[in-house]
């Protein structure tokens, strides 16, 4: 099962700035939902352990996570694959930094392949979920960097999502 989502979010800092916090994952991987722990191995390769849970199957996924792009200041994407019992899912997070009068422009695109026993238990509830956890995660990078507005859209393109900005 595939969730995607899109959105934005505008931040007071420069596209800089804005970088380099995401691509710490020492600084950006505990705004993460549920978030447990974190192992760095480089500066491109790191695990992180989250707490999930759907109906009766919960547990802690251990993600590998890999930086698959750092264009400084432009774009940060993130490619990762966590396992656990019932299931398992593919990531890609993906930031691209606009600069604006305000600062910075923060457009974002996720991606979620979910698979095995998670998806025939949780069906329809892994994309409200989903949502709900990204609208977290973009919660807590705003309060983080100092942000404004965002919106959380499911399943459209990025340059087809509509904003609040």
């Amino acid at each position: 099962m595939a969730i995607k989502l899109n959105g934005d979010f505008e931040v007071a800092r420069q596209p800089e700035e804005v970088f380099d916090f995401l691509t710490d994952p020492n600084r950006f991987c505990p705004l993460l939902p549920e978030f447990q722990g974190l192992t760095v191995q480089d500066s491109r390769h790191f695990n992180v352990k989250v707490k999930v849970g759907v109906s009766y199957i919960k547990g802690t996924a251990d993600v590998k996570m890999e930086i698959t792009q750092a264009e400084r200041p432009t774009r940060a994407q993130y490619k990762g694959q966590g396992n656990l019992a019932g299931g398992g899912a593919t990531v890609i997070a993906g930031f691209d930094l606009i600069p604006s009068n305000s600062g910075t422009k923060v457009a974002w695109q996720g991606e979620a392949q979910v698979f095995g026993r998670l998806t025939s238990v949780a069906g329809g509830l892994l994309e409200p979920l989903g949502k709900k956890q990204m609208q977290k995660l973009i919660d807590g990078l705003k309060t983080a960097l100092g942000g404004a507005t965002s919106t959380v859209t499911a399943g459209s393109p990025p340059a087809a999502s509509s904003t609040g900005s």
